[in-house]
C-alpha cells in the first residue's frame, strides 16, 4: 500500500495516524517532492475510478490562475487536465492510498483509510 501526502495537510496526518494505529504496512510517498509523471497520474486515476477533474483541487490559486475552473470536463480533455496535475502537483487531491489489491481510495474520511485498509486485508 502507498499513501500520496503532502505533510502539512491535516487530513494527510490524520490517515497515516489511522495507518499507524492499525499497524498497516504502507510506503509514504510525499508526492509535491516526488511528483508523479502522467502515466502515474492516469494509472491512479484508473484505480480510482475516476476523471483528473475529480481528483482537482480547484479552490487552489494555482487552479484558478490556470483557470481549471472553465476547462470542459469531458473525455476529450482528460490528457489536459492530467498533463495540469503533472505539472503541478499541489492541484492533486490528497491522500491518496493505492491498496494492495490494486484499487485506490481518494482517503480523505476515516471510512475512506479504513476502506483502503479492508482492501489491503483481502
Amino acid at each position: 500500500m502507498e499513501i500520496w501526502i503532502n505533510p502539512a495537510c491535516s487530513k494527510c496526518r490524520s490517515a497515516i495516524k489511522l495507518l499507524d494505529a492499525e499497524g498497516a504496512g504502507y510506503t509514504v510517498r510525499r508526492y509535491l517532492d516526488d511528483v508523479p509523471d502522467e502515466d502515474e497520474i492516469r494509472a491512479v486515476l484508473d484505480r480510482l475510478g475516476l476523471e483528473p477533474w475529480d481528483i482537482t483541487r480547484t479552490q487552489e490559486a494555482e487552479a484558478k490562475e490556470l483557470g481549471l475552473g472553465d476547462w470542459p470536463r469531458e473525455a476529450g480533455e482528460r490528457a489536459r487536465w492530467v498533463s495540469a496535475l503533472a505539472r503541478h502537483p499541489k492541484l492533486i487531491q490528497r491522500p491518496i492510498i493505492t491498496a494492495d489489491d490494486g484499487s485506490a481510495v481518494v482517503a480523505r474520511t476515516e471510512e475512506a483509510v479504513r476502506e483502503a485498509l479492508n482492501r489491503t486485508a483481502s
